[in-house]
């Protein structure tokens, strides 16, 4: 057995855990990073956001290529070859989990490979392949990420039943594919497998897909999941589920309505994600967990153990890898003493669908719902010129707006690219910005960046692509 003393202990290595423990070497403090895998960099990097961005940007050019031949391009029918797909994918991976590594070596972070379980307050112990190891810690940050949800229901085992995790090793592509939940994940995946080439068919609880966006955002991946979908069912519930002969027959309830399902080759179920936080020896520390097993953690993303903090997915909220690094930047600065401001924190959504779909701040339907008076402005992309040489007018860009101030209260992209564009958003409600100041800012021409000056602009009734609506002084 080793003991190993340090003034940070950090118990994984995602988004989260790598921002923490890179931060704190930054300010001078000595950092011990523990992974349970064999890669750093987390469910993110290995099992999440990186393999399926990776897979997102093979479809759309499986899908550039099916539909370029009316500008006069024909590539022919694209052929896909998987195995190199995934050699591909894991070649990012690699990349990725080595840089990070890399990064912790020039920081002096120690990294250890091994399952961490909380002995006390103060005391890690890490079962490594070379035997137990404890780190003695002045304090620690618990980054642990989370794990896709399988109700047990669900749980057919033989492999015909996948979560994303196994989604995104995308070792075939089955005929027809049932995806459970509408969601971020599930419409993700939906476009890979779809573009691919399976017979997709949504099964959704809700009235809407991608809750938390607004309707009028979501439309536009709608329209284009009916398009590329076999069908999307709302308001429909997956009341039982068989294995049968390698295939899997399932009973959908709609209202008062019950049918049994033909076979689906395979079921992927998207329906949340579960926090890591089993087997952590938790119980011997005085960190406490909420129903659903989130720690519970105050602004400064300290638990009920002040020596311990959390961050990121194992913390709740929002499950982005951009809010847990955030979050561990927080929890740092509260270690070192540092005062922070956690309240002007803006972290934006995005959904990778095509198009794309993001917000930040206040939206539309959370203003409605908590009766805020706000007034919206929106642009459509079929006035954008950018757009439309690249033949995308399928997207909207709108402002949340407070009446009396002008101040922007939110944002929201659905379009091509919306992923780079709400950053602007971000950083306008983060600052109290108003119309105005988006509307003055100079935007190139011709970019998709102009659709959010040219929405500025529609609000005060002057935008040089749109016919005035209103007009505001």
């Amino acid at each position: 057995m080793t003991d190993i003393k340090t003034e940070i202990a950090v118990v994984g290595s995602g988004p989260g855990g790598y921002t923490a423990a890179f931060y704190a070497a930054d300010r001078g403090k000595r950092v011990v990073l523990i992974e349970s895998s064999d890669r750093l960099g987390g469910v993110c990097l290995n099992h999440g956001c990186i393999p399926s961005k990776a897979f997102l940007h093979a479809s759309h050019l499986i899908r550039e290529a099916r539909e370029s031949g009316f500008r006069g391009i024909d590539f022919g029918s694209p052929k896909i070859d998987l195995e190199k797909m995934r050699a591909w994918k894991d070649s990012i991976l690699h990349k990725l989990g080595s840089g990070i590594r890399e990064l912790a070596k020039k920081r002096d972070v120690e990294i250890m490979h091994g399952r961490g379980c909380f002995e006390n307050s103060k005391t890690l112990r890490v079962d490594t392949a070379g035997g137990k190891k404890f780190v003695h810690f002045e304090k620690a940050i618990i980054a642990t990420g989370s794990k896709p949800a399988l109700p047990s229901d669900f749980d057919l085992g033989g492999g015909c039943i996948m979560t994303s995790t196994q989604a995104l090793e995308c070792k075939e592509v089955p005929n027809s594919l049932l995806i459970v939940g509408a969601g971020y994940i599930g419409m993700e995946l939906g476009t890979v497998y779809a573009a691919l080439g399976s017979q997709i068919v949504v099964a959704e609880v809700l009235e809407n897909i991608l809750t938390g966006a607004d309707p009028d955002l979501a439309l536009y991946v709608m329209k284009s999941a009916q398009t590329n979908f076999k069908e999307i069912r709302l308001n429909t519930h997956v009341a039982g589920i068989t294995a049968e002969s390698g295939k899997i027959k399932v009973t959908f309830e709609a209202g008062d309505a019950s049918r049994t399902e033909e076979l689906f080759d395979r079921v992927l179920v998207s329906v949340g994600r579960t926090p890591n936080t089993e087997d952590l020896g938790l119980e011997h520390t005085k960190v406490q967990k909420d129903e659903k097993g989130f720690i519970q953690v105050n602004e400064a993303k300290q638990t009920s153990d002040p020596e311990i903090y959390a961050v990121g997915d194992a913390a709740g909220g929002m499950l982005l890898a951009h809010k847990a690094a955030k979050e561990a930047r927080i929890a740092v600065d509260s270690i070192a003493g540092v005062k922070s401001n956690p309240e002007k924190i803006v972290i934006p959504a995005v959904v990778f669908t095509d198009p794309e779909v993001a917000w930040c701040g206040l939206t539309e339907s959370e203003a409605r719902k908590r009766g805020i008076d706000v007034v919206v402005s929106r642009f459509s992309w079929a006035a954008s010129g950018r757009a439309l040489t690249m033949d995308r007018p399928d997207g909207l860009t709108k402002l949340v707006l407070d009446p009396k101030t002008e101040r922007i209260l939110g944002m929201g992209v659905a379009g091509y690219g919306a992923a780079e564009l709400i950053g602007e958003g971000v950083l306008a409600v983060q600052k109290n910005m108003t119309a105005r100041d988006l509307a003055d800012a100079v935007h190139p021409h011709p970019t998709l960046s102009e659709t959010i000056s040219e929405c500025a602009e529609a609000f005060y009734g002057f935008s040089a692509s749109a016919y005035p609506r209103r007009r505001h002084q």
